[in-house]
């Protein structure tokens, strides 16, 4: 009777020479003008058998080492290029991630899926990404799709904070919902942690020895625009100071909002020397409004919004401070949730961090 190591090599074999050539059964001299060398090619050229190729190519022990550097040598000599189907079959994946998004022409999801695209590389796993548009039984088709493509996960990403019900059809596939997390707590889910941001902004303003500082955020109805006013709110307290609900006011995610209620509260009277504002458009607004009534930025009033919308934070003519979110790094953290165990019940936030400019620290205005 063989033993077991025997008929796992044997299996192992078979299974990496899925990539052989079609005549296994007759020697053939490698054949290097072809595009693709298959693992009969390198054995042949290295002067070994198949099987002794295999175990080189994969680390094992029981080859020497100059055996070993041998058929590395031909393997690189003719661009030889493992099966990756076999090598996932031996090891239990297919080093493969499905990711699936019903946006690619936001601000928001294709920097996340840069991130899981940066993490999978590094661990040399592919991307399968497709499209929904918002359509759920599209969802399903690529959810479908990618099971039988035997990925080794699928990672959805949403382009709002906003919580969204669980995928149909996923059976034991694991999956990590990223930026719009799943209302299910069995669900693994990485977002942005805007609580924490709110903190950070308003921290940040009062380390510039802000004591005054107003909250301008989106639509009350919606997550972000409430934990970030959250999370202002708190850090304002926190320190010390106080806040009325004067100080937190919501309005849409435009400029005009930022400028009129900018408007509104210098027409008050009322103390004013900061700005938190809950996204980037919100605070060009402000910050035009501020200048447009002589307000000095930031030595009378300093202004942070969120996102870090290079576009407007960056390079508009003012440049101001904002808070990162960092999507890139939560589309790496789901990635690597996803591929390094069964992913954990529950919910991953990430809280970015602050990127201070002139409408802050006082850097001169480009």
């Amino acid at each position: 009777m063989r033993s077991f190591e025997k008929v796992f090599d044997d299996v192992k074999l078979s299974v990496d020479c899925l990539s052989t050539h079609p005549n296994q059964g007759s020697p053939m001299p490698p054949d290097t003008t072809r595009s693709h060398a298959t693992l009969t090619d390198v054995a042949k050229a290295a002067g070994v058998s198949v099987g002794t190729a295999s175990k080189a190519l994969n680390g094992r022990f029981d080859v020497k080492r100059e055996t070993r550097e041998r058929v590395l040598r031909a393997a690189d000599e003719l661009n030889f290029r493992p099966n990756a189907l076999a090598r996932g079959l031996l090891a239990g994946r297919t080093q493969s991630v499905g990711v699936i998004t019903n946006d690619l022409d936001g601000r928001f999801a294709p920097k996340i899926v840069v991130g899981v695209e940066n993490a999978l590389g590094a661990d040399q796993s592919s991307v399968l990404l497709s499209i929904t548009r918002g359509d759920p039984e599209l969802e399903a088709h690529y959810i479908r799709s990618f099971q039988e493509r035997r990925v080794d996960g699928i990672l959805i990403v949403g382009n709002i904070p906003e919580s969204r019900p669980p995928a149909r059809g996923l059976d034991r596939t694991p999956v990590v919902y990223v930026f719009s997390p799943s209302s299910s707590p069995e669900d693994a889910s990485v977002i942005a942690d805007n609580v924490a941001a709110g903190r950070l902004a308003a921290e940040h303003l009062i380390e510039q020895g802000k004591r005054h500082i107003y909250y301008l955020g989106g639509p009350p109805e919606e997550v972000a625009a409430r934990d970030r006013g959250q999370g202002t709110r708190e850090q304002i307290l926190a320190a010390g100071l106080s806040v009325s609900p004067l100080q937190i006011l919501y309005g849409t995610w435009a400029e005009q909002w930022g400028w009129d209620a900018v408007g509104g509260i210098l027409a008050s009277g009322a103390p004013v020397d900061g700005l938190v504002c809950g996204d980037d458009q919100i605070a060009r607004g402000a910050i035009d409004r501020l200048l447009s009534e002589g307000v000095s930025i930031p030595d009378r009033a300093a202004v942070i919004g969120f996102d870090n919308w290079w576009i407007l934070a960056q390079n508009s003519r003012h440049p101001f401070s904002s808070v990162d979110m960092e999507l890139e790094a939560i589309g790496g953290r789901a990635a690597r949730i996803l591929t390094t165990g069964a992913p954990a019940p529950g919910v991953v936030a990430h809280p970015g961090h602050v990127v201070a400019r002139w409408s802050t620290i006082g850097d001169a205005p480009r």
